[in-house]
């Protein structure tokens, strides 16, 4: 499947889902891709806020969701998430 993935610089911290959510540009339209603040401290560790961990990792992370956006691992929401 060849698709166009975008990732503008939106990110969010969602407090309910307890997540960094940042926004996805596929072939035009918007997925919404997040990765809990509880992975981000397992990989990174809990010096940093999870929004700063995210900055300092994103195109690792934007990597990571790329692969899962092709793989068509949305949950039942159509969220992407990193595990």
């Amino acid at each position: 499947m060849n698709q166009a993935i975008q990732f503008p610089d939106r990110e969010w911290w969602d407090e309910s889902a307890g997540a960094v959510c940042f926004p996805a540009l596929v072939n035009g339209f918007q997925m919404v891709c997040a990765v809990s603040g509880e992975s981000l401290i397992s990989r990174y560790g809990s010096d940093q806020t999870v929004l700063e961990f995210f900055h300092q990792h994103r195109w690792d992370l934007e990597e990571e969701a790329e692969e899962a956006i092709k793989a068509e691992r949305e949950d039942a929401q159509g969220w992407v998430w990193l595990s």
